[in-house]
């Protein structure tokens, strides 16, 4: 709940500008000796962000901002909400494309862009929806995971990080990086399934900022091959969502069954 902006969520758009699909590469790796225990890392973070307590006593989220695709010259307006324990609707705006919208309702995950059409996902696509739209993501329940360990200390955006390797229990794996220093959670290494095959992205969190009373990643930057996006978090409301806002949209309503 504390990345306002996640990478599977933030991957449909990029995609249509990387050139083609790539092949899930994270490897595997495993806990060598004298490395802190992954639970040790991510509790790390979680208090360093502001604490469980903090966490689980958010209802909900609103985040506005901006969204830049620096190859393409382009900068529009980002506008999320996030809802326990699974909603979310994530809409952003560039000139030259126009609005494009995704979102999951608990049930029914979906996209609306210029570029597509209204879009509603099914199969794996949609799993890993549900599973990204979780409110508290970032607490790493155990239950959610097959399980979870320390692969490696290395080094992130000139960092150094503790690698993590979070297995799913469906058998996908992703990887995530905490600055060793600072404890916070700093990158990470995923794969989804996109329209265009599997595609995996690269996250890095930065400008850590205090919104409210959790400490929040200002700056999201997503890249697939040689495409970045940013995604620039500028204010943040707690518990202020209403519910209407994630009601799905006439035009996907036409496509369920």
């Amino acid at each position: 709940m504390s990345r306002i902006l996640r990478p599977g969520l933030a991957l449909p758009l990029v995609a249509v500008f990387a050139i083609a699909p790539v092949a899930a590469t994270t490897p595997a790796g495993q806990t060598s000796a004298g490395l802190p225990a992954a639970r040790t890392i991510i509790d790390r973070h979680i208090k360093e962000i502001g604490g469980r307590a903090v966490i689980l006593a958010q209802t909900s989220t609103h985040a506005t901002g901006t969204v830049s695709l620096p190859a393409a010259g382009l900068t529009g307006k980002l506008e999320a909400f996030h809802a326990k324990p699974d909603k979310f609707v994530q809409r952003m705006s560039l000139p030259g494309i126009g609005n494009i919208e995704e979102g999951f309702d608990g049930k029914v995950g979906w996209s609306i862009s210029p570029l597509t059409g209204p879009t509603l996902l099914d199969g794996k696509q949609l799993e890993q929806r549900k599973f990204d739209a979780d409110f508290f993501e970032d607490l790493k329940a155990s239950d959610r995971y097959a399980s979870i360990t320390t692969v490696e200390k290395t080094t992130f955006e000139g960092r150094p990080v503790y690698k993590i390797r979070l297995l799913k229990k469906a058998g996908d794996e992703d990887l995530e990086l905490y600055d060793s220093e600072t404890g916070l959670k700093v990158g990470a290494i995923s794969t989804r399934d996109s329209p265009m095959g599997p595609m995996q992205s690269t996250t890095a969190w930065s400008d850590y900022r205090k919104f409210g009373s959790l400490l929040q990643p200002a700056t999201t930057k997503v890249s697939v091959m040689s495409t970045q996006m940013i995604l620039s978090i500028t204010g943040v409301e707690y518990g202020t969502v209403d519910p209407s806002v994630f009601t799905v949209p006439a035009q996907i309503k036409a496509l369920v069954k």
